[in-house]
């Protein structure tokens, strides 16, 4: 196979979560944990740092790639979704993992994916593990995919877990209250590990507090510590909660005798993007009209952006959205403004909703738009509809976000 074939054999042959949603989902570790023994543990083999959370995970983990990089660290870095291309999941040093080693892994291996009908996670879980053993890095830091303590990431054993903040996403399989996800979160909390948390909630507080005593875990909230704003190189006023968390996280690797200057944290911070190559954080994709797009796609992360689009100076504003299909909308819904003009579409996915039922939802809370069959036809649309003084907001989801970038 070459890469292409190799990465649709990927995408097509075994369940994938972002395509596909619950069914792809798995309950328990057993297959991660006997394909790890099977590659000879290479989850033990390099030293790492595991971020979970309901919004900002990925921005965190990035940051603290970017910073530990600056100060002279050979940085793994394990993330997902990936917008444009699949390598983004796995970089060293900002730089993606080669096709052919893709090749050669899925090729070494699928006899064993074929028997264990290992899902399309695990199977990158395991790519990425072995990929930074084999390189040798100093250290890695992996995010979650989805919830903590069922996550095929939580094998490791981390010098440091972080969980940025708790919200009602992905309810169907985490739970339905903060509480339960909570609990789900804190299963990435390793014995005699510290943790760092990144918002200090009344709800999941209690939480926290009873495993990481159980786990004799130390505790820290990023909250509690004095702070002193930093120069980013992401935009999104969400941000800031994020860089205080990833400041207090490099205090705590700090206090482990990890040599991390102040000109790396500073630097790290500022050069995220060019360090690690992350995307779709408050993007400015061009200005007259000024076209922003975002992948916060929950609650918390979509009411945090159109606060920031309130504050932004626009004339008219145009919203091109698409959502996936489980997705609940009845709680997201009610924070767009009516006043906006909305392109309803669906992206290219199995998962995406249907641009009439979005339409027809939306209709329900006053907002009012066209449809469109692909999301490429509503973003041309909002183009062409927008003067040189509006906004354009891109969202919804990873996937919405991906196919403008593409």
């Amino acid at each position: 196979m070459n890469y292409s074939d190799t990465i649709q054999w990927l995408y097509t042959q075994l369940p994938m979560y972002q395509r596909q949603g619950r069914q792809a989902f798995k309950k328990d570790l057993t297959n991660i944990i006997a394909f790890d023994e099977y590659m000879g543990k290479p989850s033990r083999k390099f030293k790492s740092i595991h971020v979970a959370g309901t919004n900002g995970k990925g921005s965190v983990s990035h940051f603290l790639a970017s910073i530990l990089q600056e100060a002279g660290y050979k940085t793994g870095l394990y993330t997902s979704p990936h917008l444009k291309d699949f390598r983004e999941r796995i970089r060293i040093n900002g730089q993606m993992i080669r096709k052919n080693c893709v090749i050669n892994f899925v090729k070494r291996y699928q006899h064993f994916f074929d028997q264990h009908r290992l899902s399309f996670f695990e199977m990158t879980v395991g790519m990425a593990f072995e990929h930074f053993a084999k390189k040798q890095v100093d250290v890695a830091v992996i995010e979650t995919g989805l919830g903590g303590r069922l996550d095929s990431t939580n094998i490791i054993c981390p010098e440091l877990s972080i969980i940025t903040n708790i919200g009602l996403d992905h309810t169907n399989m985490l739970g339905n209250t903060l509480v339960k996800i909570a609990k789900e979160k804190a299963g990435i909390i390793k014995e005699n590990r510290p943790v760092v948390i990144g918002r200090k909630q009344p709800e999941t507080f209690g939480v926290f507090e009873q495993i990481a005593r159980q786990k004799h875990a130390p505790v820290v909230y990023a909250e509690d510590l004095n702070f002193v704003k930093y120069e980013s190189g992401l935009n999104g006023f969400y941000q800031e909660e994020n860089i205080r968390t990833v400041v207090a996280a490099v205090q705590q690797l700090r206090q482990q005798a990890w040599n991390i200057p102040e000109f790396a944290l500073k630097s790290g911070l500022k050069n995220v993007v060019k360090n690690t190559g992350l995307r779709g954080r408050w993007e400015i994709l061009q200005t007259k009209p000024l076209v922003i797009a975002d992948t916060a796609h929950n609650q918390d992360g979509l009411t945090a952006v159109i606060k920031q689009i309130a504050e932004t100076p626009h004339r008219n504003l145009h919203f091109v959205l698409s959502f996936v299909n489980d997705k609940d909308l009845e709680n997201i819904l009610p924070f767009f403004p009516e006043y906006a003009r909305y392109y309803f579409s669906k992206a290219q996915i199995p998962r995406a909703l249907n641009e009439e039922i979005l339409q027809q939802k939306a209709a329900n809370f006053g907002l009012k738009g066209e449809k469109f069959s692909t999301i490429s036809q509503a973003f041309n649309a909002a183009l062409k509809k927008a003067g040189k003084d509006d906004l354009i907001f891109v969202g919804g989801s990873t996937f919405t976000v991906a196919e403008v970038i593409e």
